[in-house]
């Protein structure tokens, strides 16, 4: 028996295979597609934005660099918005931000990471890296295997994949937007229906200037063309056309057409998919020893790129708190916090998507409504803000506490030696922080064991702060300006890793 089965061998399934790994978990990841290699997930569609969240994670665990280098070399070439001089920092329906523009000094305790706010990737490249690691940490990956049924008894879950049956302790469904672990599993999943179909397509066109390069909003919908043949188009049907019928030259050429209001004629049709803007969401993440994460939890349009960063976000919350539920040090209601905090934040990038539908509807009301956020995003403030929501850095979970920090990814400390607090995180353990080198604060070190690590040192810019406490996460627990109080750092650290007098109470 696995300690936890994953459906789903995506960037979600495998970071949080990683984090279960790394947890001490043995970790079996069941992916229907026997080949991972797709023209999807390469250059142009398979073109990814990582977030600082995201990039702050990978950080954390050794494996940013990895993804910095090996990418490949004609990114810049594939998308409109980056073959200009200014550099973009992102785009809200379409209308960009540039990081020129952004005041990062509005945002407190903030340290610039080692990806900034933000850095394009492939989905293959990730899910290589990803895949890598995972092995490394002993991680089962079979390919070809699509997951069916769904039984749960009290203490395991029975999954069965063709004429095989697999039994976990543990279920979590990061098989996509049509999850079929969700729907086994008989999760609510509620929202809206889509507005539009949107085609990405990678054509021949007879005259590759008759379109010009940039969105384009039109009476019939939106289009955005890189030259010489990349074009994403979305006419506003009800998604009448995603998935309803194979993409031909006939039907795209036709779709292009009406949108652009030019007779383009498409020579050739080398790649195609739809997707539209429908934006649901489970109503629980977990229901009994089966969870949700990624897409299976949450759909909606790509707009904006929020989508994988959400997902990775996901990996990042659970493989912890799921790795000591399975190892018994779990304190009560640790892993029930994965719905808690992740929920709303799903909830909010969806309605950061329609928000964006509703800009680029082909209505009168849009084009005013567009013309006024252009006015505004070009403004600092207005960058700022949109790079804060785009980036994550204002992402800040409710965590009960008293200091601004409770609750938001820990800056990235500098140390003397030139090292930073994401490399002390790299085996997974909680850190407590003493910049007041208060010894009281060091006892706590030996209570908690592995699961902690106690630093007493002083950073380049410590924001005043005189300790803190960060989840294995990286998420910020417990912080003080004052002189550190052993009993308030102890009662934080006990209520995220436990202690003896939880492991009664710590979920099987």
């Amino acid at each position: 028996m696995y300690d936890v089965l994953i459906a789903g061998a995506g960037p979600v399934g495998l970071f949080l295979a990683c984090e279960l790994g790394l947890g001490g978990c043995s970790v079996l990841v069941l992916e229907k597609a026997e080949d991972p290699s797709s023209p999807l997930k390469r250059l142009p569609f398979g073109m990814r934005g990582l977030s600082a969240t995201s990039l702050e994670a990978f950080h954390r665990r050794g494996l940013l660099d990895q993804i910095a280098a090996g990418q490949p070399h004609d990114m810049r070439k594939v998308a409109h918005w980056m073959q200009q001089a200014r550099q973009p920092a992102g785009h809200f329906a379409g209308i960009q931000f540039f990081e020129e523009d952004v005041d990062s000094g509005r945002w407190p305790y903030y340290l610039p990471g080692r990806g900034g706010l933000g850095m394009p990737t492939t989905l293959e490249h990730l899910e290589t890296v990803l895949a890598g690691r995972a092995e490394d940490l002993g991680v089962e990956v079979r390919r070809g295997v699509n997951v069916a049924t769904v039984r749960q008894a009290p203490d395991e879950v029975v999954v069965g994949a063709g004429d095989e049956t697999f039994r976990t302790r543990w279920l979590v469904g990061c098989d996509g937007g049509r999850s079929v672990v969700r729907k086994a599993g008989d999760f609510g999943f509620s929202g809206t229906e889509p507005e539009f179909t949107a085609y990405s397509v990678d054509v021949e066109l007879s005259d590759p200037g008759a379109l010009q390069p940039g969105q384009h909003l039109t009476s019939g919908g939106v289009y955005v063309y890189a030259k010489p043949g990349v074009i994403t188009v979305g006419e506003f049907d009800g998604g009448a056309h995603h998935r309803a019928e194979p993409i031909n030259r006939e039907h795209v050429e036709a779709v292009l057409r009406r949108v652009s209001g030019v007779d383009v004629t498409v020579k050739a049709l080398r790649l195609a998919t739809t997707w539209t803007d429908r934006a649901f969401q489970a109503e629980a993440y977990r229901c009994g020893r089966v969870l949700l994460a990624g897409d299976a939890a949450h759909v909606h349009s790509p707009l904006g790129g929020q989508g994988l960063n959400l997902g990775l976000g996901d990996a990042m919350n659970l493989g912890w708190k799921l790795a000591a539920t399975v190892r018994g040090d779990a304190p009560s209601g640790l892993l029930d916090s994965y719905e808690i905090e992740r929920h709303p934040v799903a909830a909010h990038v969806l309605d950061w998507s329609r928000a964006q539908v509703a800009l680029m509807r082909p209505e009168p009301a849009s084009r005013a409504l567009t013309a006024i956020l252009r006015d505004l995003i070009a403004t600092r403030d207005g960058a700022t803000y949109f790079a804060e929501r785009k980036s994550g850095v204002s992402l800040c979970y409710d965590l009960g506490g008293d200091h601004p920090l409770v609750g938001r990814s820990a800056p990235d400390f500098v140390f003397a030696g030139g090292v930073e607090l994401g490399e002390l995180m790299r085996d997974g353990r909680a850190v407590l922080l003493d910049f007041a080198s208060n010894a009281p604060l060091a006892s706590l070190e030996g209570r908690f064991g592995a699961r902690l690590h106690y630093l007493d040192a002083q950073a380049e810019e410590q924001f005043n702060v005189s300790a803190i406490f960060v989840r294995s996460d990286g998420v910020v627990a417990w912080a003080t300006d004052e002189t550190p109080d052993l009993d308030e750092a102890r009662t934080a650290i006990l209520r995220w890793l436990g202690g003896p007098a939880d492991c009664g109470e710590a979920e099987a």
